[in-house]
């Protein structure tokens, strides 16, 4: 099971509801996915085989799902020839327990993370502050999010929702050392983090990241970075322990090569990441241990349709073009996979068994822009459209939807429904319909019927 952000509302509709009140945090969001999404279609543009690159990354990503299982073995017999341990995690809780008891197995009480989706879906940092172990966010964003004892809201801009005035203040209160007469100056406040993280940096013996690629051919993980913090992070410590998603894998070194020309381009919009590091085993004497985690995502693979959102590369490119995510935020999605990709991803990850989960596949428009800019082509919508219809449904609505079937499937009751409804007419409320039927009209106005149908007026016209 991934994470539900504690104290969220019970669904979307009510998350959603209340963000968009906030008008600091839509005049935060607009401003930031505007930015992103213009950087990013004109480096795109850029390139003539920009759809060519996609396809390809679609059809690498297909083919490696389809064959998971055999690139899986191939890479964990690859890393531990390479001097790393493998170790393979079913859900959260068994991740959890593996990092945890090899972190005290270091007898170290602190460590040093990368920013990591897959440690925020199982909870890592919670779990092991359980075990009295501390664990310090070094990506700027996660940081932010930490000292204000905050959720992430973005995949790549975690605290997208805070504007530099809210970071000057969380850092003055939170953030011990903070240098004096700190402005909300951006190179001011980076400077501020630097100073506080390489202390960390330098003291902590253990680090814990997640890897945005693996390769099975040679073992090696891949980790791409705009601020160098990953790199510390990877090469300082005595241990490293990476818990990347099974999804994650490509076959050979040489489809590496289309993901570093897609993910950059999509994500912070530029042709080439500042950092991209690469590590195969265990470098220099380091000790490595690597955690495979599943957590769901072999039944999502199951799944003809769904199994496409394992394509997603965290690039955050369908974030920043959804009209729904750029007024509503990422919170509103309880989940560590907000946006479009999170609308579909977690309700598979988590099942739909709770109100939140059942409700995230109608937190879209259908408009179809995220499709149109995923770098690896997942049709987002028509995954949404294939969730909603197995969402839990109540007995109206189901008992409703039956008899439109029915009237629907019949021209003569559908012709005889139509003049009912048409005599019938000034018993329709105009605005909310009553009972059971009113949450269909919680956000749209009854339709309002006319006095004879196309179909009888058509007839008569003949007739004439």
């Amino acid at each position: 099971m991934s994470a539900t952000f504690l104290g969220m509302p019970g669904n979307f509709p009510k998350n959603s509801q209340k963000a968009v009140q906030d008008s600091q945090l839509r005049y935060n969001l607009r401003k930031a996915t505007h930015t992103i999404r213009g950087k990013r279609a004109g480096v795109v543009g850029e390139l003539p085989d920009w759809a060519e690159l996609r396809a390809a990354g679609k059809a690498i990503k297909d083919h490696t799902l389809r064959n998971l299982d055999r690139y899986l073995v191939q890479l964990e017999r690859a890393v531990q020839d390479a001097g790393g341990t493998v170790h393979w995690a079913r859900d959260a809780a068994e991740a959890n327990r593996i990092v945890t008891g090899l972190v005290k197995a270091t007898g170290e009480r602190e460590v040093v993370k990368v920013k990591s989706m897959a440690t925020q879906e199982i909870e890592l940092n919670q779990a092991l502050a359980a075990e009295g172990i501390t664990a310090y966010e070094t990506d700027l964003a996660e940081l932010i999010v930490q000292l204000g004892d905050d959720f992430p809201s973005h995949i790549l801009v975690p605290a997208i929702h805070r504007n530099r005035s809210e970071i000057r203040e969380i850092f003055l209160e939170k953030m011990p050392k903070t240098p004096e007469g700190l402005t909300d100056d951006p190179p001011a406040l980076a400077e501020a983090a630097r100073l506080h993280l390489r202390e960390r940096f330098l003291r902590s013996k253990v680090a814990i990241s997640g890897a945005n690629f693996m390769v099975a051919e040679t073992g090696t993980l891949v980790v791409l970075e705009s601020e160098g913090n990953g790199r510390m992070c990877l090469t300082l410590p005595e241990t490293l322990i990476s818990v990347v998603g099974i999804e994650k894998l490509l076959p050979s070194w040489r489809d590496l090569e289309v993901f570093l020309q897609l993910l950059p381009r999509s994500s912070t919009g530029e042709r080439m990441n500042p950092y991209t590091s690469m590590w195969t085993g265990a470098v220099e004497g380091q000790d490595f241990h690597l955690v495979l985690l599943d957590n769901g995502r072999t039944g999502v693979l199951a799944d003809e349709v769904g199994r496409q959102a394992l394509r997603c590369i965290r690039c955050s490119a369908c974030l920043n073009v959804c009209p729904v995510y750029e007024r509503a935020g990422g919170h509103a999605y309880g989940s560590v996979y907000p946006g479009p990709i999170g609308a579909i991803l977690t309700p598979q990850l988590r099942g739909m068994g709770s109100e939140l989960d059942a409700s995230l596949p109608y937190a879209s428009s259908l408009c179809g822009a995220c499709y149109d800019v995923c770098p690896v082509a997942i049709d987002i919508p028509e995954v949404l459209v294939d969730l909603r219809a197995k969402a839990p449904h109540a007995a109206a609505e189901k008992a409703g939807m039956k008899v439109a079937g029915w009237i629907l499937d019949d021209h003569r009751r559908l012709a005889a429904a139509q003049r009912l409804a048409s005599k019938a007419r000034g018993l329709v409320p105009k605005k909310r319909l009553p009972g059971p039927l009113s949450a269909w009209t919680e956000t749209r106005d009854v339709p309002e019927i006319p006095e004879e149908s196309f179909r009888d007026w058509w007839e008569r016209n003949e007739r004439a």
